[in-house]
């Protein structure tokens, strides 16, 4: 889909962020990413572990299905959904890229959790330290024709988050969804490395100061994570990045746009 490019992005909440929390939001977000959801047995398996020490996860008896439901919930809502995946596998990636496409939603890869259990089973920050898999990841989702987001994160030893992100493009990623934890000028090195990439900035977007802090990095969008079930931040964030992008009409090049494309035609091939 092409057109208005999304500004303020609801964040993935394990085992809370569902069609009814992508609903809630959608007085105020543009595009709220779902899940995050583990696909496959191994990452399963991992989820069982954290739910077993109190972490909220979801683990309906099929993922795909799950996928689907929620998607299909969000049809009459204005808001743009995605759906943040876990796998240590590639083939289920490319079977949830299968139904997002179908939803024209967006899928999302998840580089970025760093829990114990599941980095042991190759998902999350294990993925990120291996671009070569990342790629492979985000390639069989891109050939699926859906829009692939790489969520990631920053301050992981010997990863170069720029470097990632001029693989992930090249790999067929559109959206780059960067945790910038404490080192928010990292969003700068990423947006002059990868400047094709739509870069959505997330981690402590609260108000007018932080949208500020990360558009002017470069990012194209930002998003809210933990607040985003407050409507009091919500709305104050939207009210800051309107009012950036507000300011800038007509004095710089339009901001970057994001082509995420429709879901296949039927009827094609």
């Amino acid at each position: 889909m092409t057109g208005e490019p999304p500004r303020l992005v609801l964040a993935s909440l394990s085992g809370e962020a569902d069609a009814r929390w992508a609903r809630d939001g959608s007085l105020w977000a543009d595009l709220a990413m779902l899940g995050g959801i583990a696909l496959d047995a191994e990452s399963r398996e991992a989820a069982r572990q954290l739910v077993a020490r109190d972490r909220s996860e979801f683990l309906p008896p099929d993922p795909l299905v799950f996928v689907d439901v929620q998607l299909a919930a969000l049809a009459d809502t204005p808001i743009r959904a995605g759906m943040n995946v876990r796998s240590a596998t590639v083939e289920p990636v490319r079977a949830a890229a299968r139904v997002c496409a179908a939803h024209d939603a967006v899928v999302e890869v998840n580089a970025h959790c760093r829990q114990a259990e599941l980095c042991e089973v190759g998902c999350g920050e294990t993925l990120l330290r291996d671009t070569d898999r990342l790629c492979a990841f985000v390639s069989a989702a891109a050939a699926e024709g859906a829009a692939v987001s790489v969520k990631v994160r920053t301050a992981v030893d010997g990863v170069d988050l720029a470097e990632t992100a001029r693989r992930v493009d090249a790999a067929g990623a559109v959206l780059f969804h960067v945790d910038a934890m404490d080192s928010e000028g990292v969003i700068r090195d990423v947006a002059d490395a990868a400047p094709d990439l739509f870069l959505v900035a997330n981690n402590g977007v609260r108000d007018r100061d932080t949208v500020t802090e990360y558009l002017a990095y470069g990012a194209d969008a930002v998003s809210v994570g933990r607040p985003s079930t407050d409507p009091r931040v919500l709305q104050r964030v939207r009210r800051a990045v309107d009012d950036w992008f507000a300011t800038r009409e007509g004095q710089s090049a339009e901001p970057t746009d994001v082509d995420l494309p429709t879901a296949p035609d039927a009827d094609a091939g």
